[in-house]
């Protein structure tokens, strides 16, 4: 049936290929990806982690101790707005982009006839954050930007079913720079949302935006706060245009070049070929203020921005500005996630090394009960996290190769009232409202989880963990930021009840749990099915009693609505997944499965010390190593339990 993995042959969670050791990954990319499709990953993915297990991994600790700087003036005193970085991050930079990390979910990748699923992506991007997360943002961005380009600007919102060329149009040359696989030919994405006055409330936005006749462009001038990946080549920035209404309704979005447009797009391979700073006039107009000194990911440069008459183009319709950074946040909001899980997948390695291998009271500190008890638990919260994260993954992928395969950019626009404005799109619903409940929900639960799963990640290793030169310091910094970017816990709580209140997106996650739970038959599974079963009722009657109770009560009870449908959900999910593993002949995905429905939905009386439950122990060797197990033999202790 296989043999398990012993990490106590490893030195640690470098040198190493993350791919091959990341088997919960593979199942879960073997689940959501065609045959087809998973036949020709495969061998990339494996030639990506063992890219990030050794060279990228190896520069982003020099890179955590050698940021980037800005410079923004020169000796003269002229704006130059130069980032410098250090060359590992160059090289990281370089040898990750060109293995496709964009490119291939908006183009065809040799040797296929259509882009890869958003899912490939993601995955990829996981695998990057084992290494580093702050490397993660920008490439968030990035593809970012790319999806608001296909989906809204007039020249490049075509299908992107194969790699014909598009029409052109104003942003069609930004459009290709952004998922460009030649490194010299690339530009980054960002997005310049927040000011300093407004921060999660985007609708106090002050950047005005007016358009200049005589230079045939739109000219913006305001100041933006928190500005990641702050030099990106292309950067997206909501504006208010003259007489536009106030709040989110009169936000128009630009795209702002780092270069001056009137010469063209600066490139990666232009802004090298310059050997330093450009000069001045090869630059647009705008000051890069400085650096925040921040806690993690340092590999990416946080900056304040400042706009004066800078010229910028504007993105699809004006007004339509808050429609497109949704949809923007909606996939950088499931890389935030995909990030979390490639965080907590970096600690748990780095975890299951030093427990086989550090000697403490004449044995291995994982034969002691307790760690036994704490690594399985992070092993199962990490499989919960991977698994709903690759679901959601799936059904986003699904959505957006309709969409390209309608042949336009919008199969199902909705309004901001949740209504549906577009022909065509009543196949689409059920998927739109039941990504509007979970998308949110994958950002909110698992950057938490990555900021628990890293703080004791680093208690694992002792004093050790708390120093700079051990990856758990850098793992526990990067992980901090993860609940905040793209939304706080509560921003994020309350877009769970909007997704509700507007557009019933209770009805296709009831209908998801409902098909999964029915899939599940097998006795080894009977008793967890159940008590998610029962949950699920009770988290039906959550939804009717927020249905009629007042906003205030529904406030505040959001925050654990939002856990709780992830807790049903995923356990439902991983339930299906065990009973699928079952029929093949392995049982180690049920042990997962119970292990989750008992942590997170079961009432154990005593806190489970009278039960006499043992089950982390007995378990320990196929949960935390992998081995597979005989699906009778889960049966038998099923029998002998009751």
């Amino acid at each position: 049936m296989g043999a398990g993995i012993d990490y106590g042959e490893l030195d640690g969670g470098r040198h190493v290929n993350y791919w091959t050791l990341d088997r919960t990954l593979q199942r879960e990319l073997r689940r959501v990806y065609d045959d087809d499709e998973f036949e020709w990953a495969e061998p990339k993915l494996t030639e990506f982690g063992e890219l990030i297990g050794h060279t990228v991994a190896e520069n982003a600790d020099y890179v955590d101790d050698h940021g980037p700087e800005l410079e923004t003036y020169d000796e003269y005193g002229n704006v130059q707005n130069f980032v410098r970085y250090p060359a590992e991050q160059l090289e990281n930079d370089r040898t990750v982009y060109e293995m496709g990390i964009i490119a291939d979910a908006f183009e065809a990748p040799p040797g296929r006839d259509e882009p890869m699923p958003f899912s490939h992506f993601l995955a990829m991007l996981h695998l990057l954050c084992y290494a580093d997360a702050g490397f993660g943002c920008p490439i968030a961005m990035t593809a970012g930007a790319a999806l608001v380009l296909e989906r809204f600007d007039d020249g490049t919102a075509a299908s992107n079913a194969t790699s014909a060329r598009r029409s052109d149009g104003d942003l069609e040359p930004y459009y290709r720079g952004l998922v460009s696989r030649d490194y010299d030919g690339l530009i980054e994405g960002a997005m310049f949302l927040t000011e300093e006055q407004g921060g999660s409330d985007v609708g106090a936005n002050e950047t005005m935006a007016r358009y200049d006749d005589e230079a045939d462009c739109w000219r913006l001038t305001g100041e933006k706060w928190f500005c990641s990946n702050v030099d990106a080549e292309g950067t997206l920035a909501l504006a208010r245009t003259e007489d536009a209404p106030a709040g989110t309704d009169g936000l128009s979005m630009f795209l702002v070049p780092h270069g001056d447009p009137d010469e063209g797009v600066l490139t990666k391979g232009d802004r090298k070929a310059f050997d330093g700073p450009p000069p001045g006039d090869a630059l647009n107009e705008q000051l890069y203020r400085r650096l925040k000194d921040k806690l993690g990911t340092i590999a990416v440069p946080t900056g304040e921005v400042e706009f004066e008459d800078t010229k910028a183009f504007l993105v699809g319709e004006q007004e339509g500005g808050f429609e497109q950074m949704t949809e923007m946040l909606n996939l950088e909001r499931l890389a935030n996630a995909a990030a979390s899980c490639g965080v907590m997948g970096r600690a748990l390695l780095e975890s299951k090394v030093q427990a086989a291998t550090r000697e403490a009271f004449g044995k291995t500190i994982d034969e002691f009960p307790l760690m036994r008890e704490d690594l399985v638990d992070m092993t199962v919260d990490y499989e919960a996290a991977t698994a709903y994260v690759s679901e959601v993954g799936r059904l986003f992928s699904e959505r957006e190769r309709a969409r390209r395969r309608e042949g336009s950019g919008n199969v199902s626009r909705k309004t901001t009232d949740g209504n549906d404005d577009s022909e065509g799109a009543g196949d689409e619903d059920d998927d739109y409202q039941l990504l509007r409940l979970l998308i949110p929900i994958a950002k909110l639960r698992t950057g938490r989880m990555a900021v628990d799963t890293t703080s004791y990640a680093m208690e694992i290793q002792g004093g050790n963990g708390y120093v700079d030169d051990f990856v758990t310091n850098r793992l526990l910094r990067d992980a901090q930021v993860l609940p905040i970017w793209e939304g706080t816990e509560n921003v994020l709580s309350l877009d769970v009840l909007r997704a509700l209140e507007r557009e019933g997106a209770h009805e296709p996650l009831m209908g998801a749990i409902e098909a999964r739970l029915e899939a599940v038959t097998h006795p080894a599974l009977a008793d967890a099915a159940d008590t998610v079963a029962a949950e699920y009722e009770e988290l039906t009657a959550a939804f009717v009693t927020l249905a009629g109770e007042d906003p205030d009560y529904a406030q505040l009870s959001a925050k654990r609505l939002a856990h709780y449908v992830f807790e049903v959900f995923t356990a439902a999910l991983l339930l299906e997944e065990a009973q699928t593993d079952l029929e093949n002949g392995d049982g180690r995905t049920a042990l997962v499965a119970r292990r989750f429905v008992t942590t997170e939905l079961e009432s154990r009386e005593a806190r489970g010390i009278t039960g006499g439950d043992r089950s982390v122990l007995e378990t320990f060797e196929p949960i935390i190593q992998h081995t597979p197990v005989d699906p009778d033999t889960i049966s038998e202790t099923v029998a002998a339990d009751d």
